[in-house]
């Protein structure tokens, strides 16, 4: 964080292989480190990215919310704890009985922890998983920002929420396929404007088993202009979140305050 407050994230994108939970760890801390070269506070990663977005995948051995701290993340723990960065990144995760699409937040100090699950999630997606029941929001040096996955940028009312707890940015990790740019691009700018809040997608990309993903991966700014934004290409989307400048857009762009 800068002295005004300002918080720089990167919405990242790589290819994952469906099944192969240490090769996409590994991948993930090259992201990891990748950011810190560009003084990153947040990165935000894909859906499902430690294990692939990929049936055999979410049919085969997945992280246990009981095994958060096991030797499958210590790698990915080490690297964020020595970029004092926090990394947010989704995973099918098994809680108990049911599994869910869940998103792990690891501290810059490499503490980890699971605050949320994809509270919609998608048809094609049932015979896995479960609906989580409550949203979430983090701070990230001070600043408040949304838990979201995929489907649920869909939903208007799950990126207010956040806003309605003071949220001044919504995290999306996110899998695409193709045909879907339009609804990708249009969804979540509106989160963005809807709310006058920053947006940040971190979007699938490359192939996975037999799917393949558009990547897109953006920072959306609280007009929903993109600020920066990826193609297919894997890489970091770049920008920096100043809380000022949500003020002053909800200052001028009142749809938030003005809902009946």
């Amino acid at each position: 964080m800068t002295d005004t407050g300002v918080v720089r994230v990167a919405a990242g994108q790589a290819e994952a292989v469906s099944g192969d939970l240490a090769g996409n760890v590994r991948t993930a801390v090259q992201l990891v480190e990748l950011a810190a070269e560009r003084d990153v506070r947040l990165l935000v990663l894909p859906e499902a990215f430690l294990t692939g977005y990929d049936e055999a995948a979410f049919d085969g051995p997945i992280p246990s919310e009981d095994d958060l701290t096991g030797e499958w993340s210590r790698p990915l723990a080490a690297a964020a704890g020595a970029a004092r960065m926090v990394v947010a990144v989704a995973t099918p995760l098994r809680r108990g009985a049911t599994r869910h699409l869940s998103m792990l937040v690891i501290g810059p100090d490499g503490a980890i922890s699971a605050p949320y699950d994809k509270q919609h999630v998608d048809r094609d997606e049932l015979p896995w998983f479960s609906d989580g029941t409550h949203g979430a929001v983090i701070e990230v040096d001070g600043l408040p920002l949304g838990l979201s996955i995929c489907y649920d940028s869909s939903f208007p009312e799950h990126a207010r929420a956040a806003a309605d707890t003071g949220a001044h940015g919504y995290l999306c990790s996110a899998a695409f396929f193709p045909g879907a740019e339009h609804r990708r691009d249009l969804a979540l700018a509106s989160r963005a404007l809807d709310n006058g809040m920053y947006v940040v997608l971190a979007a699938a990309t490359g192939r996975c088993a037999d799917h393949t993903f558009i990547g897109g991966s953006a920072v959306y700014d609280p007009e929903g202009r993109p600020i920066v934004r990826l193609g297919e290409e894997p890489g970091l989307a770049v920008a920096d979140l100043d809380p000022e400048l949500v003020a002053r857009t909800r200052a001028v762009r009142t749809m938030h305050a003005d809902r009946r």
